[in-house]
């Protein structure tokens, strides 16, 4: 399947204010209003500002994975670590298994990629995501995921969740019946982070998932992971502890995947 070009969701220009003097009583209060309105269209509901996955071409019969990454002000330096590992997602089983990157940051879903399986190609579209600040985004992402085909993995690394738990406990009961896992690496370097581990977990045990630590100072470790989760979307638990002894990532990963039950 060819690659596509980011879809990236740019929410729809305010108004155009009407005529009035320059310099006038008028024109200074329509100035506020459509900075008003531009600034709440940066902040809609993730419902309305949600960039869906490119329409498909080719044949989805494949495994799928999604990288979801939170992608806020705050999330530089975790940003930063993902990107130079997203290609261990595709390289672990070259060839078997497709892969899209989907961020969020400024409040909305801005990136959605088509899924692929070249690692070059992963790694560029990564490599031109910048951090932006506002809330978190992951139930769109995990909305968008329910209505692409084949997909066995998302796979997220955030670290606070601010958005409707009861809406994300339905998506991830739906995801879930669909078979599709989520993984979240949740960062705790900001001990406010710590508040939504448990529902983090509640979100990923709902799915058959699991919940792993995250180190933006630890790359190799990273790769690891993503690595063994890579394994896991291709070919479940089975085929993770098959190759266990030959991946670094699989033993931490299967440990929290047994902390499920």
């Amino acid at each position: 399947m060819p690659d596509k070009p980011n879809f990236v969701m740019i929410p729809d220009d305010a108004p155009a204010p009407p005529a009035a003097r320059a310099g006038g009583l008028l024109s200074r209060w329509v100035t506020l209003v459509v900075t008003a309105v531009s600034s709440a269209a940066a902040s809609l509901p993730a419902v309305f500002t949600n960039a869906e996955p490119p329409a498909e071409t080719g044949d989805a019969s494949r495994p799928r994975l999604v990288f979801a990454v939170d992608a806020t002000a705050s999330r530089e330096p975790a940003w930063a670590a993902a990107r130079q590992v997203t290609d261990a997602l595709v390289k672990a089983l070259p060839g078997e298994l497709d892969v899209a990157l989907a961020v969020h940051g400024g409040s909305r879903v801005h990136t959605f990629t088509a899924f692929t399986n070249n690692a070059a190609t992963l790694r560029d579209r990564a490599a031109g995501v910048m951090c932006q600040a506002g809330l978190t985004r992951l139930l769109p992402i995990l909305a968008s995921s329910l209505k692409a085909p084949s997909v066995r993995v998302i796979i997220y690394i955030g670290d606070v969740f601010e958005e409707n738990l009861a809406q994300g406990r339905h998506l991830a009961d739906s995801l879930g019946a669909r078979g599709t896992k989520l993984i979240v690496l949740h960062d705790t370097a900001d001990p406010g982070a710590r508040r939504d581990a448990e529902v983090f977990w509640d979100l990923a045990k709902r799915t058959g998932g699991c919940v792993l630590p995250f180190d933006s100072s630890a790359p190799g470790r990273l790769r690891d992971i993503l690595s063994a989760v890579a394994v896991y979307a291709v070919g479940g638990e089975k085929l993770l502890r098959e190759r266990r002894h030959a991946l670094p990532g699989a033993v931490a990963l299967l440990e929290h995947l047994d902390r499920r039950r």
